[in-house]
Order: structure tokens, then sequence, then C-alpha cells
């Protein structure tokens, strides 16, 4: 199953896509508003999927958005998850606060009020703020059964399933600040979507993932290229983590980390400006595309 969220005829609406993802069916969901935040919470009470409130739609005449528009809290994210993404930190400014790779994982928070759509703007800060816009592409796990301590050996049976996330950051924020939140979470730093995809249609544990930056007046570059085969946190262990002594709820987002080829592993680092366009597409799911502006 793939839950979609848009806005369509002067309102919002929450539905199944197809799975060429051409076609949208719009289902009875209260508060269309929440995105699929309310099926996810009905379909995990065990309620059955709502029955169709309209016709079908084809995805072309809609304005998608994000899948989770307005997410339960803020997203749970792990940093610098893979192996080869470490690396290409280590000869930055993280050179001095090299991560514990086989103990345990980097968890930072996103405020959810960053999230936009797939194909959404995402509004640059002005120089006094920030001159160091970067990009990450990530397979965000949405949680269905909550729970809390959650062992490592059950923690697929509590992912509802998948989506994909831009952790947009502004690395010299990131850096002034020593802690991450605030240079991840300006408004309009989280690109979410297209939609989410079950977890019975897709293994998380082994898509790719990639992602483009178009440079205002050029081409596509494809920049990042991974498996998440290739984590070094999977993804029960990220589930294990974050549930520890924190009780996790359907709804809830975990984002899995960046692979290599982010623009501050560059030298020199190659940072977003007005007019580029990053495109992040994971197998099975999809691809967002979002222009800086």
């Amino acid at each position: 199953m793939r839950i979609a969220s848009w806005h369509w005829g002067g309102r919002d609406h929450v539905g199944t896509i197809s799975a060429c993802g051409r076609e949208l069916t719009p289902l009875a969901v209260p508060d269309a508003s929440r995105g699929a935040l309310p099926l996810i919470q009905a379909l995990v009470r065990g309620e059955p999927l709502p029955s169709p409130s309209g016709a079908r739609l084809p995805v072309d005449v809609v304005t998608l958005r994000a899948p989770l528009p307005k997410p339960l809290r803020s997203l749970f994210c792990a940093g610098r998850n893979y192996r080869a993404h470490a690396a290409e930190l280590a000869t930055t400014v993280f050179r001095d606060s090299p991560p514990k790779q086989d103990e345990w994982p980097i968890v930072f928070g996103k405020l959810p009020e960053c999230v936009v759509g797939p194909y959404d703007d995402v509004r640059l800060p002005g120089s006094a703020v920030s001159t160091q816009i970067d990009y990450e592409s990530e397979l965000a796990v949405v949680i269905g059964r909550g729970g809390r301590d959650i062992p490592r050996s059950r923690a697929m049976d509590h992912v509802f399933g998948y989506t994909i996330v831009n952790d947009v950051t502004a690395r010299d924020v990131q850096v002034r600040h020593q802690q991450w939140d605030l240079g991840k979470s300006f408004d309009t730093f989280c690109p979410m979507g297209p939609c989410i995809v079950s977890a019975d249609e897709l293994n998380g544990g082994d898509t790719r993932v990639r992602g483009w930056v178009t440079v205002k007046g050029g081409n596509p570059e494809l920049r990042q290229d991974a498996h998440t085969r290739d984590l070094i946190f999977d993804i029960p262990t990220l589930i294990e983590t974050c549930s520890r002594g924190i009780t996790l709820y359907p709804g809830d987002v975990i984002a899995t980390g960046s692979p290599a080829g982010v623009g501050m592993g560059f030298n020199p680092p190659k940072w977003l400006h007005s007019g580029d366009v990053v495109r992040i597409e994971i197998d099975g799911i999809g691809a967002i595309e979002n222009r800086f502006v």
C-alpha cells in the first residue's frame, strides 16, 4: 500500500496511490490536514481501511503534500550512519569529533514544523544567518505500532512503512552551536514524500538511495548513491535505540542517515544556492525534487 496526501479542489485529501504512481484514490479520513497520521493511527488500532470518498484522480492534477505534513513531534534522525559519509566528514570541521561508529548511533531531532512537500521550494536563510546550506538524501522509517524499550529482535514489527526525506542542514549553524537541532530545523528544511510505502511492499534494509544536484543553469549531477544495507546501524538497531526509555508512537519518523556525497564533503565544499535543485530517489518509493530559493 502507498499512502499519499494532497491538495485539490480547495481541500486537503489523504488516500492511496497506485503502484505506477499515476493515480490517487481519496479515502474518508478525518482531519486530512494531518495527512496520513490519522489513517496510520486507525490502521494500527485494527480498524479497516476507510472507504473511498471520491473518484480516482491523476497525480498530475493535484498538489502533493508531505505524507506527514504535521508530524506528531520532532523527527528522530541518525547522523553519520554510512561509513563512507562518516569518512568524508572526518576531513571537515568534524575531524575533531569522530563518531564511535561501532558503539552507539548519533541521534538528533528535527522540528516537525520544518517539514514541507515533495516538490515544494526550500527557503534559503539570509546570509547573516547561514551561508553553508547542505543536502542529505535519506530513507525515513514511519513507525506503526508504538512501544518503549523495543528489542532489536522485534523492532520490524513496529514499522508501518517508509518515505523519503531531505535532511537539509545549515552546516555553519550546526558547527557554531556544537549541536545539531538548530542547523537542521530551519523552516522548510525537511522535504518529505512523495508517499509512504508500507513495510510489506518494501525492504527498507536493502534499497538504493540516490541524490542529484542541479546547479542553476547546469545539468543534474549524481552526488549520492548507496544502499541501505550499508548502514552502520540498521533499522532495527535505530528503533531499539530511539525507544530506550522513550515511547514511540504511530506516525513517528526515524530518518536513517545520509550516504556520502554531501556538499560539505567536497574540497572546496559545494553549498546550495538560490536556483539549485535537489532530487532524491529511493528504489521502491519514488522521488522528491525541491528547488532552493
